[in-house]
């Protein structure tokens, strides 16, 4: 029987040299449960603006293991089998960093970010926070977490892990309510793979307008973005490339 794998971590923050310090996930397998939640030395310090979001201070983690030698590090390793899921809120986010600690993800991947915005596309955000009090989850938090021995904080790894558990239930019965001839978590890994076309600007001088808008009356400023921005989102290129091309 395929495991469900719903996973977070807690880095030292978010540039190239910086590492998991907080592996939490919970492994779910038909009526059984696994919770895994630890925090790991690292060589790299903490950075002030992560220590600020997550709370997680040099003190907390002076006395602990490296990240590759962490039970649940090494309980991951053994679940890195094809036949499982992988379900993360941003997933190359979580995946660049474990590979970091030389773990290469075989599961099938569902990112949730992904697939909120193919399902939710007209919210005003996808966070997971931001769905957390849409969808009145954390009016539901706390039993479940209770069930669990799991403490709730926001950007706490397994805290976060819990609330996504519970959007994923939201999210699975959205998918099969759009998709209803299809299997809901093969359709969000296929969704996880899937470009999102993007509608509407969110930045810039063309903020608010619709790119079929910008399309028509400044082309010329689109492919600007495309052969000059370097760094611009895969998402909006490809959008990009639709509108010019349709």
């Amino acid at each position: 029987m395929a495991k469900y794998i719903i996973l977070d971590t807690e880095t030292t923050g978010t540039d190239e040299e910086d590492r998991i310090i907080q592996l939490g996930y919970l492994v779910l397998d038909g009526k059984n449960i696994e919770v895994h939640n630890e925090f790991n030395s690292s060589d790299i310090p903490i950075k002030i603006p992560a220590m600020e979001v997550h709370g997680i201070t040099p003190e907390m983690i002076e006395s602990k293991v490296k990240c590759q030698e962490t039970t649940a590090f090494k309980r991951l390793q053994e679940l890195n089998k094809p036949d499982n899921y992988m379900i993360i809120h941003n997933a190359p986010f979580d995946l660049t960093m474990l590979e970091k600690e030389g773990f290469k993800c075989e599961m099938q991947v569902i990112d949730t970010l992904r697939v909120a915005k193919h399902i939710f596309e007209d919210e005003e955000a996808h966070r997971l926070q931001y769905f957390r009090y849409k969808m009145g989850i954390y009016k539901e938090e706390q039993q479940e977490a209770k069930a669990l021995n799991i403490e709730v904080k926001a950007h706490d790894a397994i805290g976060d892990v819990l609330v996504l558990k519970l959007f994923l239930t939201r999210l699975r019965v959205a998918v099969q309510k759009t998709f209803p001839d299809e299997n809901p978590v093969e359709k969000m890994v296929e969704l996880t793979k899937k470009p999102i076309l993007i509608k509407t600007f969110k930045f810039g001088k063309h903020k608010g307008k619709t790119l079929q808008e910008v399309a028509k009356n400044d082309a010329s400023y689109l492919r600007w973005m495309l052969t000059s921005m370097d760094n611009l989102d895969d998402d909006l290129r490809y959008s990009i490339n639709k509108v010019l091309n349709d």
